[in-house]
């Protein structure tokens, strides 16, 4: 499959990124071979174990847990497939590139956007995602980093507390006016295959904020029909959901971007006081649909296993009582009552045969909705040559759950329609 948008000729690309396995996800290598290139670089990354804990649910969707004690953010990452190889793959890219963005060694500049916007080409300021700890304004003195701007085909300076994940920095490389986090954060087998999952991301997170503002009468009209539901790695997934006794609701989140996105909730069918087990969701976001919808699928099993097995260090106790309250259980599991009415061949789709292909599609989608930069930032090392990406979209709202985030542009309007449609109800 073919588009008729060329990327620009970014830094650091080999060729178009033939697609090679096609299985669950879309990647130019299978998780083994993956696997078996990645896995001998753990020791230098500090990474010490990757754990099957699948076996602690019934559910039987392979999760694992992969652990990094010296992390400068978190020390366990987690990873979900259709098979062990892939989880054990998902699992340790995620720590692979929290290593390479705690670790960042290149140049950066000082200065204040009105001061560095005279002689360098800068994101828009005002367009990325930020928080209300602390202030901002134009002669704020920042540290920045040079990305490349695939939009434009041209480098641009972003303010450097988007690109890294060093929590244990301070002082200007942390100063807590962007929301310095993994949003973006990306690892493939190739930098386009890296490139496309970190747009994926953004867009994701973008959709998921743009989705809170919704109605309730507009989000149960984007229910799926789970029957209507045709990939066989989705009814892998489902059945085994059935099997375990776990009721399932899929909701499609796509934003007017276009790129599909969805979420997933589940909770046991049936109340067990003796087995007690909360609620969870997922979120996943691809050009294909049907991968998509596998990414919330699988993570929603993922995140469930997270809470069970108690080894994520960024979940409080306070949060473990949130998720294990029977009033939010019964919550969900009311959720989980209805019927979905929405086809799931509704929703759009995109599979190239190159990753050049699907990046260049996924930036016709953003184009079309306004957004006119997508800076990539290059973190691959060397010493390792596994591709890592730090993706930022000026003009996509940012993670919503973010402390203190201020929302974005695209969040407001959401709810400025939200209010229109509820005074025409009204009148």
């Amino acid at each position: 499959m073919e588009t008729q948008t060329k990327l620009p000729p970014m830094p650091g690309l080999s060729g178009p990124e033939k697609k090679r396995f096609m299985n669950g996800t879309h990647r130019t290598a299978s998780p083994e071979e993956t696997l078996d290139r990645i896995k001998g670089f753990m020791p230098a990354m500090g990474i010490t174990r990757i754990a099957n804990v699948t076996g602690l649910d019934a559910i039987g969707i392979p999760v694992v847990v992969v652990c990094r004690p010296n992390s400068r953010s978190l020390s366990v990452s987690q990873g979900k497939g259709l098979t062990l190889a892939a989880a054990k793959v998902s699992g340790l890219m995620e720590s692979i590139e929290a290593y390479h963005g705690e670790n960042i060694v290149r140049p950066l500049l000082l200065g204040s956007s009105r001061e560095l916007r005279r002689s360098h080409a800068i994101a828009d300021v005002s367009a990325l995602p930020r928080t209300s700890s602390v202030p901002f304004d134009e002669d704020t003195p920042l540290l920045w980093a040079e990305g490349y701007d695939l939009m434009r085909g041209a480098p641009v300076w972003v303010p450097y507390e988007l690109v890294h994940v060093n929590a244990t920095a301070t002082g200007r490389v942390n100063p807590g006016i962007f929301c310095c986090s993994t949003n973006g954060l990306s690892s493939g087998n190739g930098l386009l295959e890296a490139v496309s999952y970190g747009i994926c991301e953004v867009v994701e997170r973008d959709a998921t904020a743009v989705w809170g503002a919704l109605t309730d009468e507009e989000r149960d009209a984007r229910r799926l029909d789970l029957d209507s539901i045709d990939d066989p790695g989705c009814r892998e997934v489902l059945a085994k959901f059935a099997a375990a006794g776990v009721a399932v609701g899929a909701w499609e989140t796509t934003s007017d971007v276009g790129i599909p996105s969805y979420e997933c909730l589940i909770a046991e069918r049936t109340e067990d006081a003796v087995r007690a087990l909360h609620g969870s969701g997922g979120q996943g976001c691809h050009p294909s649909r049907a991968v998509a919808l596998l990414r919330a699928l699988t993570e929603a099993a993922q995140t469930r296993l997270t809470v069970i097995s108690g080894a994520r260090d960024d979940l409080l106790r306070a949060e473990y009582d949130r998720h294990r309250s029977p009033d939010q259980v019964r919550h969900v599991r009311r959720l989980l009552t209805a019927r979905g009415e929405r086809p799931f061949s509704a929703g759009p789709t995109f599979a190239g045969d190159t990753f050049e292909d699907d990046v260049a599609w996924q930036l016709e989608r953003l184009r079309a909705v306004g957004i006119d930069s997508v800076v990539a930032f290059d973190l691959t090392k060397p010493e390792f040559g596994i591709p890592v990406v730090k993706i930022v979209i000026p003009g996509l709202e940012g993670i919503h759950s973010f402390p203190n985030y201020i929302p974005g542009r695209r969040f407001r309007r959401a709810l400025e329609r939200r209010s229109a449609v509820s005074v025409k109800e009204i009148a």
